[in-house]
């Protein structure tokens, strides 16, 4: 006799939405085709979220928390940070392509909760760093943490003859620098 297991189902359901929402985004997914990858009825996706969006929404938040949890900032190192979002981006990159697809077709929307007071947080974080001196001052806060996750996932999301300029081995390594010299207060030009 079969047991039910919803957290599974539920586990299944969100590693299907990853892979189509990563695939084709909210507008060309397809609820049957997603269900299918999940093993599971289409009605069923139904009882887990709000229709296609809704669970387009959850898997962004899920992406959210697990970012934050497996990669948290470290203000007084925020080379090292970069690096380690950068590393995270390229062991995973359905959910980089899924997070390009959310830029595209979520312009409208609030961050989510987890999302902004994740962002608050950082900035907290980078402005004590600051207060303390080992992060420039001439800067708010919040400019510095958008410049830090622009450049931590700057190969994300460009074109192979974007990536090809500098090899995948000295990517990491041109990021940490980067960052270093925009962050580290009084950086000597020629250093």
């Amino acid at each position: 006799m079969a047991t039910r297991d919803p957290d599974r189902k539920r586990r299944q359901l969100m590693e299907a939405a990853l892979a189509e929402f990563a695939e084709f985004g909210v507008a060309g997914a397809r609820v049957d085709r997603l269900a299918q990858r999940a093993g599971i009825s289409p009605g069923l996706v139904y009882s887990f979220a709000a229709g296609k969006e809704g669970l387009f929404e959850a898997v962004y938040e899920a992406i959210a928390e697990q970012t934050v949890n497996a990669v948290p900032i470290d203000a007084d190192d925020l080379a090292e940070y970069a690096g380690r979002l950068h590393d995270a981006g390229q062991q995973h990159p359905q959910v980089m392509r899924f997070l390009t697809w959310y830029a595209l077709e979520s312009t409208e929307r609030p961050a989510p909760d987890i999302v902004a007071r994740s962002m608050q947080d950082k900035i907290a974080s980078i402005e004590a760093a600051q207060q303390r001196g080992s992060v420039r001052r001439d800067k708010p806060a919040a400019e510095i943490l958008a410049l830090v996750l622009a450049l931590a996932n700057m190969w994300q999301h460009h074109t192979e003859d974007v990536n090809a300029l500098v090899p995948p081995a000295r990517q990491r390594a041109t990021i940490t620098d980067a960052v270093r010299r925009l962050v580290t207060p009084d950086w000597p030009a020629d250093r």
